[in-house]
């Protein structure tokens, strides 16, 4: 198992033993666990990351850390934009939607001043972050 890995196996294990609850670099951030399918793999892949909850609407935010390629997670909801997401003690299905650039630039602006980070990893890249909103079904 790579570190990579092994670090998101931590984080997932104790957002499920805590109810959504993380501490470390996470405390008191907004946490959700993504699941999406594998491009490649078919497989199933789990991915904790912050969103942003504005008027029920739920954002996340394919930023890995500034990186100048996209997370494996965007690639994989793009071939297959059913997932499932845990919220808290809640799981449901959605439909992943990047969102369109004069939305996405809004968003992200607005999480980069809730969470500086974000900011951050806009500058280190040249790539344009997307903002991902996951629309709950049924």
């Amino acid at each position: 198992m790579s570190e990579y890995s092994d670090w998101n196996a931590k984080i997932i294990e104790e957002f499920r033993a805590n109810e959504g609850k993380v501490g470390g670099q996470f405390e008191g951030a907004p946490l959700l666990l993504l699941h999406t399918t594998g491009a490649k793999s078919g497989l199933e892949r789990v991915s904790p990351m912050m969103y942003r909850d504005e008027d029920g609407r739920l954002f996340v935010f394919a930023s890995k850390a500034g990186a100048d390629t996209d997370p494996d997670w965007f690639r994989n909801l793009q071939k297959t934009p059913a997932v499932t997401v845990e919220l808290g003690t809640d799981t449901f299905s959605a439909t992943a939607q990047p969102l369109p650039e004069d939305e996405r630039a809004s968003v992200y602006a607005r999480q980069a001043e809730r969470f500086p980070g974000f900011a951050e990893y806009q500058a280190k890249t040249t790539r344009v972050i997307p903002v991902v909103e996951l629309v709950r079904q049924g």
